[in-house]
């Protein structure tokens, strides 16, 4: 009897470990976004989850606005073929996490995990970059290469090809290369290293930022495509 005794009282105290194994487990489950790697198979490739927008669908694809070959629309969405795959897998995080606002890229890069960003990072960056038109006419006036060698040259390389410390920036939409550096001045965009960019924007006036964007949105992208 004393023996039966003793076993009864210490089941309330296993039964409690029990529910505190299950609570944690249950607490670690709620807090997980996706960061294992999926396996889906609209997941299997950067391609499929470009096309596709992986397990969300059409609302997560990213060639909705980026379009089918990475060359984007020519107003506010990038063009994001060939670029450095390291600065697009950076740029994903920094959605996610919020240090570059954006209301629809944070939701996809949070929907996605952490290898599905790597996926897509490598296939935009695989891809040739293909310019698009101009989407203005508007004159370059004659000062601003000598104010884009000046202000930005030194990271984003002669003709705005990019170098290792900083993205290419050529036959990227005049809109969004204003709309970026309008951004960077306001410290509304600050993902980069040391607030160089934050630096460098506050010291252009509207027009010089205006005239950079439509400077550098002219020029070829590097390696230009056979046909061009």
């Amino acid at each position: 009897m004393r023996k039966h005794l003793l076993l009864h009282e210490h089941r309330p105290a296993n039964v409690g470990g029990l529910l505190l194994a299950l609570c944690a487990t249950v607490l670690t489950t709620a807090c997980s976004d996706r960061m294992s790697s999926s396996e889906d198979r609209w997941s299997g490739s950067g391609e499929l989850i470009a096309m596709s927008g992986g397990e969300g669908g059409a609302r997560y694809a990213c060639a909705t606005c980026h379009g089918v070959r990475g060359e984007g629309n020519g107003y506010d969405a990038p063009r994001l073929a060939g670029l450095p795959v390291g600065y697009l897998q950076k740029q994903m995080e920094d959605y996610a996490n919020g240090l570059r606002p954006h209301d629809v890229m944070r939701d996809v890069a949070r929907f996605l995990d952490s290898h599905e960003r790597v996926r897509v990072a490598h296939h935009y960056a695989a891809l040739p970059p293909q310019a698009l038109s101009p989407a203005t006419e508007e004159t370059i006036a004659a000062a601003t290469p000598a104010l884009y060698a000046r202000a930005c040259q030194q990271c984003h390389g002669v003709d705005g090809v990019g170098t290792v410390n900083g993205p290419p920036l050529n036959a990227q939409p005049a809109f969004y290369l204003t709309q970026q550096l309008q951004d960077w001045q306001l410290s509304k965009r600050r993902n980069d290293g040391n607030h160089v960019m934050l630096k460098v924007a506050q010291q252009l006036d509207e027009g010089q930022i205006r005239q950079l964007g439509l400077y550098l949105s002219e020029i070829p992208p590097r390696p230009a495509p056979a046909d061009r």
